[in-house]
């Protein structure tokens, strides 16, 4: 969701804002979230998964931070690609899941 907030963001005027999901190398699954907002500066683009930091008048600067630990928790990475007036592209890459999700039982009423 933080991905998409900001790609909204970095486009107050209107753009294209695309989230696509396909097969990676390695059975890996992969979602891209790319726009065409005003980008990151080159500066700040090893700095965007810092604690704390933002560029945002209001922000707290832990919404890519988090967004980055819950993908590594998860056993995925992040990598992100920008041009400063050309968009963002982040892709999202999440190795298949070793056991299939077991189904939780559903609890019926009987009256």
């Amino acid at each position: 969701m933080n991905l998409l907030m900001n790609a909204r963001e970095a486009m107050p005027d209107g753009g294209r804002l695309t989230v696509t999901t396909r097969n990676g190398a390695h059975g890996h699954i992969e979602i891209e979230v790319a726009d065409t907002g005003c980008g990151i500066p080159r500066a700040n683009l090893e700095r965007i998964f810092e604690p704390f930091f933002t560029t945002k008048e209001y922000g707290t600067g832990l919404g890519l931070t988090n967004v980055k630990r819950l993908i590594q928790d998860n056993g995925g990475t992040i990598e992100v690609q920008s041009e400063q007036g050309m968009g963002s592209r982040f892709v999202l890459r999440f190795r298949p899941a070793e056991r299939p999700v077991e189904e939780k039982a559903t609890a019926t009423n009987s009256a």
